[in-house]
């Protein structure tokens, strides 16, 4: 089959392509051409709508998708459906092991802070505080995450307004609970309970800027990661004194001071500023 710039298919052809006894090597070379030519792509559009043939596989391929849904969806009597939809739409995230990871780490908190007596406790949940919400994102994106991750993002609403519905969602369940838990916490000094939410703000948006060049995981994972090396590795080295406390003075030049936050905040400005100029990056992000 000559596939010249001149070149476009017959109406014979596009029936026999839509009944499927074109020749494979033709109908490859045939959905080739369709893929620069808008004229040939409407010709056999119509002929596969009216061949019977290509209306039993439709047919199949819609049951198919149909069957799969009703085996992941999960299934609720009112009143309860409403908020178990709302949940499954919101994501992954809310509905696996990230929700009780953050439970534990805030109900941890407390249990080591009134329970065990531990005096660094609040140091240890402002230095995991910030990397929550990143692994919320990690796990609420991708074909890893979702079973029907290809489906959702094949929609309108994929892509960066999926990822960032579902990063909403993290959020909106996280920043709360883990403020709440550092206000409960015994009174240790600065930074206060909400010196944490610019920096996880900022590594949130920097992890969902990265996603668009090296994908959601890796991203997540560098993100997370530098931060609790930057924050671990200097108290771990310290040569003398104990690690919490080593942990505390680490945490204060890091998110203490108008310095510290003005440059968190800046950094979730400049982060949210590329997301909104590469935002065509993510309609091709984590697809087969």
């Amino acid at each position: 089959m000559s596939l010249a710039q001149n070149w476009h298919t017959s109406d014979d052809l596009a029936a026999r392509y839509a009944d499927g006894t074109l020749p494979e090597a033709d109908a490859w070379s045939l959905e080739k051409h369709l893929e620069r030519c808008a004229a040939c792509a409407e010709r056999v559009s119509a002929a596969v709508r009216q061949s019977p043939a290509a209306g039993v596989v439709l047919a199949e391929v819609r049951a198919t998708v149909l069957r799969e849904v009703r085996e992941v969806t999960p299934r609720a009597h009112p009143p309860f459906s409403f908020l178990t939809r709302a949940l499954w739409a919101a994501g992954p995230a809310l509905r696996g092991a990230w929700l009780p990871a953050l439970l534990l780490v805030a109900l941890g908190a407390l249990a080591l802070s009134y329970g065990a007596g531990v005096d660094g406790s609040w140091p240890l949940l402002l230095a995991l505080a910030p990397v929550v919400p990143v692994a919320g994102v990690a796990v609420s994106y991708g074909v890893h995450a979702d079973p029907l991750h290809e489906i959702a993002a094949a929609t309108t609403s994929g892509g960066l307004r999926l990822m960032l519905t579902r990063t909403t969602a993290v959020l909106a369940v996280s920043l709360p609970l883990l403020t709440l838990t550092g206000l409960l916490l015994p009174a240790s000094g600065a930074p206060g309970a909400a010196a944490w939410l610019l920096p996880g703000l900022a590594l949130t948006l920097a992890s969902l800027t990265l996603a668009g060049w090296v994908g959601c995981r890796t991203a997540t994972a560098l993100t997370g990661g530098g931060w609790l090396a930057a924050v671990l590795v200097p108290a771990l080295a310290a040569p003398d004194g104990p690690a919490l406390a080593g942990l505390a003075a680490q945490l204060d030049r890091c998110l203490d001071g108008p310095l510290a936050q003005g440059t968190w905040g800046a950094a979730a400005v400049l982060c949210a500023g590329l997301l909104a100029t590469r935002r065509s990056a993510y309609d091709r992000l984590e697809k087969p």
